[in-house]
């Protein structure tokens, strides 16, 4: 079992695509990423001391999961071409790139799945929340209110994807939580109190949920105090009422899974075992 490290060491989640860059890590000791990735996504989380890798469906069995992670022993500045002498004369051969030197590469105990097989290209995140994930949802690490809506999520069993992104009217949007239900989609948004009570925020959220809405998701909204005060009585009664009435939760199951407030008494789901 992994050990707790000191304080909150930053973990950055990456995608492996290819074999080719697994063989890289493993004979070379080192992962790359482009400096405007790093500017647009992960400009507050920089840098990590530790890299783990979500392998995707190129992988077959070991896909759309973490299986592997390293220490962060250094962090280069290079261009692509130093990366890969081969391409000189690539078009992008003289674009800005981290390269992250790994300590040797280790092997999860248990591999982090994700249940939808979802795609993800980052998830920052600290090294408490890695160690105990088991599953990609239980990574995310945006506001304790999400991670307070989460907990509950999953004592009901309420699978949703967190911070999943979709395009609505040619825009991408990163909703808190995803929800698939048998007749429809829901956004369930944590609206902190520092962000929203921006007129210019609270705009934007207007034409976010008009666009999302259009293509037809259902957006609910909880504040703080909704979440801190009133998590069960209004929060989740709200959004238990509007799972069942889509039909119940797309689990992938036969017969969709209705939620009741009872957690004792449930369907099974993903979140139960096989």
């Amino acid at each position: 079992m992994l050990s707790t490290q000191p304080g909150t060491s930053e973990v950055l989640v990456a995608i492996l695509n290819h074999w080719g860059d697994l063989t890289t890590l493993r004979n070379e000791g080192w992962y790359r990423i482009p400096v405007r990735s790093v500017e647009k996504w992960l400009s507050k989380r920089w840098p990590p001391r530790w890299m783990a890798w979500y392998q995707t469906k190129t992988f077959g069995n070991e896909a759309y999961a973490v299986r592997y992670f390293g220490e962060v022993l250094e962090i280069r500045s290079v261009r692509r071409f130093q990366l890969f002498p081969e391409y000189r004369n690539d078009p992008k051969a003289d674009h800005p790139y981290y390269q992250l030197i790994i300590r040797s590469i280790q092997t999860l105990p248990q591999p982090i799945f994700s249940r939808r097989r979802r795609r993800i290209v980052f998830i920052p995140t600290n090294w408490e929340k890695f160690i105990k994930a088991a599953e990609i949802n239980d990574l995310y690490d945006e506001s304790p209110l999400e991670d307070r809506l989460w907990a509950e999520f999953k004592h009901l069993r309420i699978t949703a994807e967190r911070q999943e992104f979709v395009e609505a009217r040619g825009q991408d949007y990163a909703l808190d939580f995803a929800i698939y239900c048998a007749k429809g989609k829901l956004d369930v948004e944590t609206d902190g109190d520092s962000w929203h009570a921006n007129p210019e925020k609270a705009a934007q959220d207007n034409l976010r949920d008009n666009d999302l809405k259009t293509v037809g998701w259902r957006v609910l909204r909880f504040n703080t105090r909704q979440i801190q005060e009133q998590a069960t009585d209004y929060c989740l009664d709200t959004v238990a009422q509007n799972i069942n009435n889509l039909g119940g939760l797309d689990t992938g199951a036969l017969i969709p899974q209705k939620i009741s407030l009872d957690a004792d008494v449930h369907q099974p789901s993903l979140f139960d075992e096989a």
